[in-house]
């Protein structure tokens, strides 16, 4: 005789890997690299400097 089988452990465990298998799918289409993020924030940075640079008193 098999064992018994707890199906809310079951259905649990299937929405998370639902879940983590959407998630994987959406750092594919829609995330950016660590570098990326990283070369944003300094074009940003760079661009502020530059503009408070021209700035008359």
């Amino acid at each position: 005789m098999a064992a018994p089988v707890n199906l809310n452990r079951f259905r649990k465990a299937k929405a998370r890997a639902e879940d983590k298998a959407r998630a994987d799918e959406n750092a594919v289409k829609f995330g950016r690299t660590g570098a990326q993020k990283k070369a944003d924030r300094a074009q940003a940075e760079k661009a502020a400097r530059d503009l408070d640079g021209k700035k008359r008193d």
